[in-house]
């Protein structure tokens, strides 16, 4: 079992509308689901029981858990790179059936630049984020070397469906990409040549403004004052209302998303930022020491890094998502370890990627809607 609790978060009441509107409850009409109550006070019932339970129990609760109506439980998602067709796949990790499942792909295919012999010791970065429960692909490299998306990609698990986001006024790579809230992020970067000003740039684009007030675009904010952050594939990492940034040179910054100000990051968080971090609920950071294995937490009140736990398999490390009190690590030989932060003291354990793909990035999101299944 991957997870033990609900994401914890409705759909949008309209939302809710369309998704049952796809629906097909005829999967649902073959037997009550509780003999004697209406299936709309069933499925109240039924919605506290955690969903391992209605996975075993019999067909129509498992068909219901995965109704895009019903709250959706948390799953893996991983980006995988396919080195036989050079293609991006999306898969979801179902933690009921210990299974992977294919992502329905997007209209066109991702041929991305991954690999490259001029650099040997590396992947070109395909940066990716998760916010408000879809995946949005932000940034990557064509292969003629050029910014290989001109408007982010976003998948959304409830509906399964990909759709674009707002055009960005220089599509980029090796920029800094994240989240705070419902609001993407993407700082410096490289466009097709190198500007000073791209370099310098912030933008944000808000989910909520764009379904509230039908405010579709990009927004500058303030910029850098220098581009020191424009040739890494940096994740901004949302935290208190502030995105924490730090480059291959160790190098840190905070950005205040409330009040648009840059800020300096505190020495010790920048001292203990030695290979990926994430943030649980945008409220406690946990960081992956890639050379020794170890798993911290940040303590701000004394600002250091506080030991956890110590794991072999966390050296190498490059990539990490935390959601729901686990997180999810790319280690450094391929395998995707989870981490469960919540028990004491920790587990881990290791969920086994598909044969013959390279995992790129991970991370947490609902699981996906099953409209036939």
């Amino acid at each position: 079992m991957l997870y033990h609790s609900y994401m914890g978060k409705s759909l949008n009441p309209s939302k809710r509308k369309k998704l049952i509107a796809h629906y097909d409850h005829r999967h649902l009409q073959e037997q009550p689901l509780i003999p004697g109550l209406p299936d709309h006070v069933a499925e109240l019932c039924l919605s506290r029981v955690h969903p391992s339970l209605l996975y075993s129990v019999c067909r129509s609760w498992r068909r219901l858990i995965y109704c895009p109506f019903f709250p959706p439980f948390p799953s893996l998602y991983a980006l995988f790179f396919s080195s036989s067709d050079n293609e991006i796949q999306l898969l979801s990790f179902d933690p009921m059936s210990s299974r992977w499942e294919t992502v329905p792909p997007p209209p066109n295919p991702l041929r991305l630049l991954v690999h490259h012999p001029s650099f040997l010791c590396r992947n070109l970065p395909v940066q990716s984020i998760s916010v408000s429960g879809n995946l949005v692909l932000l940034a990557a490299t064509a292969p003629n070397f050029n910014p290989a998306l001109s408007r982010p990609l976003i998948f959304s698990p409830l509906s399964r469906s990909w759709s674009l986001g707002p055009p960005m006024a220089t599509p980029r790579r090796w920029c800094a990409a994240g989240a705070s809230g419902p609001t993407v992020y993407v700082a410096s970067g490289i466009g097709s040549n190198f500007s000073a000003d791209v370099a310098r740039s912030l933008e944000k684009w808000d989910l909520v403004e764009e379904d509230e007030m039908d405010d579709f675009r990009w927004k500058k904010m303030r910029q850098l004052k220098d581009g020191r952050f424009s040739t890494d594939a940096i994740d901004a990492v949302g935290w208190r209302r502030k995105l924490c940034m730090v480059n291959v040179a160790k190098q840190g910054t905070l950005y205040d998303v409330a009040n648009d100000i840059w800020e300096q990051m505190p020495e010790g968080m920048v001292g203990g930022w030695r290979g990926p971090v994430a943030a649980m609920d945008e409220e406690v950071l946990y960081a992956v020491d890639e050379d020794k294995g170890l798993l911290t937490r940040y303590n701000q009140d004394s600002d250091n890094w506080e030991v956890i736990m110590e794991v072999e398999s966390l050296r190498g490390a490059c990539q990490m998502a935390a959601a729901e009190g686990r997180l999810c690590v790319i280690c450094g030989d391929g395998e995707i370890l989870v981490i469960d932060v919540v028990a004491a003291p920790p587990k881990f354990w290791a969920v086994q990627r598909p044969a013959e793909l390279e995992p790129l990035a991970v991370h947490i999101l609902p699981r996906l809607s099953r409209l036939d299944f």
